[in-house]
């Protein structure tokens, strides 16, 4: 209550002391009110005064009136002296802010002055500034004028050196001219001297010349004569012995001639002589050649074989054919080291896989001397057909020929003999043979066909006849492009038949790996013969890479194994003709767009002859 109580008294003191204040700081400035103030204060103290506790000049003396009650009260308060010393502490707090308020005011004045040396020091600085830069400016316009000085003499002493060299260069050439005037007319003297010299040395050489002539004309005159008549002699002398030669042999032969025709014996002996030698001659050619022709039907390889594993002859090739055995074993093992059954045939994976299980198959039918099983092979040409039957015979072990349907028709009456001898022929093999006919539909086309020759039918009836059995020693694989064509006495006759389509990509782009490194990469580096060193050139390659060739397999659409094949040797002739043998990725898409172009003009032209 007590704390309560003097801040009822602080309180009021304080609005005594602000009224106090107010009251003298309006009139503070010591103005004094004029004649019209004062007139209207009279007229306002005459008006009626509303606020009985307001006097007449506006002053309220409340405030005054509870400043004096609260003293009173303070005074009568048992916490006066606490109120006092709370207004001690007030005061005292007023005056610490005043010093701090004037410790601020020094402060400032110091940074002002700390400011004004700042700038004081900024002005001078650039008043050095400007110094120096005036004296630089001075220093370099000095400098300038010096070194215009100096360039003025040196261009004085350089004007003044060229007018001494000029006179220098005048008086040597004064000279120069002086000891060529005199190098010329000792040099005229001297040439007049040589003059005078060759000439009497011509006349001198003329005349020696002269006599030597004249002497060698002579000399020859005689040797002339004398050759002459050595010839003569010889010539004589030549004609004398041949003569002689002619008589003598003349009279023997007059004296043969005479005795034969006089002896009557004697001439028969000669007459029967010379027709026994004539008959003997004959008749040993014709001998000669019927027994060749008999060994040859008998023991030689058939007329109808194109191509052959076998020698035409037993005794032929027996080094050639060991060899090949033994490559043949080599190559076997490594293509199954290597993953690569087929040598170098790029098939379908599928049709590949079942070329190899026919293989191995062949391969235990003989070594069990079971029936061999007989295959067709038909699909576009080009696709791999005479390839895969040349691998299938060399994986197989068995041998191989080769002979084409269209050889058959030409024959005659004589194809039945020569399909006979071949069938015989082939049933010599003691390992077993492998017969691809190519182009089969030539001769063993449907019967019913009204242009079928008589010969034809008897061909194809023997070929028939010689294969109505399964055969332990023959294989027989027929390649056509029209497998609808065949007679169905010969389609009945198969066992396995097998289509070859055209390549797909991944097998074209295989193709073109095979024949880049075939007739690109390989080329060149063949080996030289024995009597002639061949010195090819190699072509390099540049910056052919897989997926470049991986973009012609895909524009290669639609091509056989044999366009592959030629396509790529079109690249090597092209590589071939340019100028520095190189194959860039160029010169390899501008030939594979050539060729593409030329195949689908190829399709245009085949189909534009079956429209018509």
């Amino acid at each position: 209550m007590a704390k309560s109580h003097a801040a009822g008294l602080f309180s009021a003191i304080t609005a005594t002391i602000s009224a106090s204040r107010f009251s003298q700081t309006t009139f503070s400035d010591g103005a004094i009110p004029s004649s019209s103030s004062s007139s209207e204060t009279e007229s306002s103290s005459k008006t009626r005064n509303n606020h009985p506790r307001t006097t007449s000049s506006g002053f309220d003396p409340e405030a005054l009136e509870r400043g004096v009650k609260a003293l009173k009260d303070i005074s009568s308060s048992s916490h006066a002296k606490k109120v006092f010393e709370i207004l001690k502490k007030q005061e005292e707090t007023k005056q610490v802010e005043f010093a701090a308020k004037v410790a601020e005011f020094h402060q400032m004045k110091a940074q002002q002055e700390t400011e004004r040396q700042r700038f004081l020091y900024e002005e001078e600085k650039k008043l050095a500034q400007m110094k120096a830069q005036t004296k630089s400016q001075m220093d370099k316009y000095e400098d300038e004028l010096a070194r215009k000085r100096m360039q003025a003499e040196h261009e004085y002493h350089r004007v003044r050196n060229q007018e001494l060299v000029k006179l220098q260069e005048e008086s040597s050439i004064r000279q120069e001219q002086a000891r060529r005037a005199t190098e010329e007319q000792i040099q005229e003297q001297r040439r007049q001297t040589e003059r005078e010299k060759a000439e009497i040395e011509r006349e001198t050489i003329r005349i020696s010349t002269m006599a030597e002539a004249e002497g060698r004309a002579h000399e020859a005159k005689l040797s002339e004569e004398i050759n002459r008549r050595i010839l003569i002699e010889r010539a004589n002398a030549e004609q004398e012995k041949w003569i002689s030669i002619i008589n003598t042999t003349f009279d023997h032969i007059g004296g043969g001639v005479r005795t034969i025709l006089t002896d009557r014996n004697k001439l028969v002996v000669a007459v029967g002589g010379v027709t026994a030698l004539a008959a003997g001659v004959y008749t040993t050619r014709e001998g000669a050649r019927v027994i060749w022709g008999y060994v040859d039907r008998i023991l030689g390889q058939p007329s109808l074989i194109r191509e052959s594993s076998r020698g035409k002859y037993p005794w032929s090739g027996m080094f050639s054919r060991a060899k090949s055995t033994l490559s043949r074993r080599s190559d076997l093992d490594s293509a199954s080291k290597n993953g690569k059954g087929f040598g170098d045939v790029i098939l379908h994976p599928s049709l590949n896989k079942r070329i190899e299980q026919l293989a191995s198959a062949t391969a235990n039918t003989k070594a069990h001397q079971a029936p061999f099983r007989n295959m067709l092979f038909y699909g576009p040409p080009g696709t791999g057909k005479t390839m895969a039957a040349r691998e299938l015979a060399r994986k197989s072990g068995l041998d191989y020929a080769l002979m084409t349907g269209g050889d058959v028709a030409p024959l005659g009456s004589q194809a039945v003999t020569k399909i006979h001898q071949l069938f015989d022929w082939a049933k010599k093999s003691n390992r077993g043979l492998l017969l691809f006919i190519d182009e089969a539909d030539a001769f063993l086309c449907e019967r019913n066909k009204t242009y079928m020759s008589e010969a034809q039918r008897s061909a194809l009836n023997a070929l028939l006849f010689r294969t109505g059995d399964q055969s332990e020693d023959i294989v027989l694989a027929l390649a056509t492009n029209r497998p609808g064509d065949l007679d169905s006495a010969v389609a009945d006759r198969i066992d396995e038949v097998l289509e070859f389509p055209l390549p797909g990509e991944e097998e074209r782009f295989k193709l073109l790996k095979l024949y880049l490194d075939k007739y690109i990469a390989q080329a060149g580096s063949q080996k030289s013969g024995l009597f002639f060193k061949a010195n090819p050139q190699k072509i390099e390659i540049k910056g052919l890479t897989d997926d470049i060739i991986k973009e012609a397999a895909a524009k290669t659409d639609g091509f056989s194994g044999r366009e592959i094949a030629k396509l790529m040797a079109s690249v090597q002739a092209a590589v071939y003709g340019s100028d520095d043998c190189v194959l860039d990725p160029s010169l390899f898409r501008e030939v594979v767009d050539y060729k593409v172009a030329e195949h689908q003009q190829r399709i245009k032209l085949a189909a534009g002859d079956k429209a018509s």
